[in-house]
């Protein structure tokens, strides 16, 4: 696995060994990306069940200016602190070693927002009780974009609050649904 686009372009990552994270596959993050360009110029970005971080650290390299990782398994933590050190990005990251529920919390109650918020559960973990605690917390900026990744027939509904589904990219069983926050 490796850094497509940025500064860091072509950099090896670590990923962690067994099967208790998977991922984002390089086609994925690719169109996330792509997709994302407008938003993440100087955004503050938040990685949800990041695992090695590959898409927060994707948007680091891509211009993001700082991305906090929530993640609870030992392995991937290891190995997303990893790339951070590797790519010197220590100092523009934040790593929250917690269950995301108990993260978003602690997020919303100390005031954070986020111009990206990216979810990448595992496929038997439900999406919507996420999205629902994001709109219910106030973690996505005016005008700031979320994104779910889900298995392609299993979307999320189409609105959280204030958050509203304006479009989605299919890959395979895999899908991309981007919702964006009232202005």
């Amino acid at each position: 696995m490796r850094v497509i686009a940025g500064e860091f372009k072509g950099r090896r990552l670590v990923a962690p060994h067994g099967h208790a994270t998977r991922p984002t596959a390089d086609q994925v993050r690719l169109a996330l990306m792509d997709t994302l360009a407008p938003w993440l110029p100087d955004a503050r970005v938040l990685d949800l069940f990041a695992g090695s971080g590959s898409v927060g650290l994707e948007a680091l390299s891509r211009g993001a200016a700082h991305a906090t990782f929530v993640e609870r398994d030992p392995r991937a933590l290891r190995a997303l602190r990893s790339n951070l050190a590797a790519l010197g990005l220590v100092v523009r990251a934040r790593v929250v070693p917690a269950d995301v529920r108990r993260a978003l919390d602690t997020l919303s109650r100390a005031g954070e927002q986020f111009a990206v918020i990216f979810l990448d559960p595992s496929y038997q973990d439900p999406i919507d009780p996420v999205l629902d605690r994001i709109a219910r917390a106030g973690l996505l900026g005016p005008g700031g974009v979320a994104i779910a990744q889900h298995l392609t027939k299993q979307p999320p509904r189409s609105a959280f609050g204030e958050l509203t589904a304006t479009r989605a990219r299919r890959f395979g069983e895999t899908t991309l649904t981007f919702f964006r926050a009232a202005e």
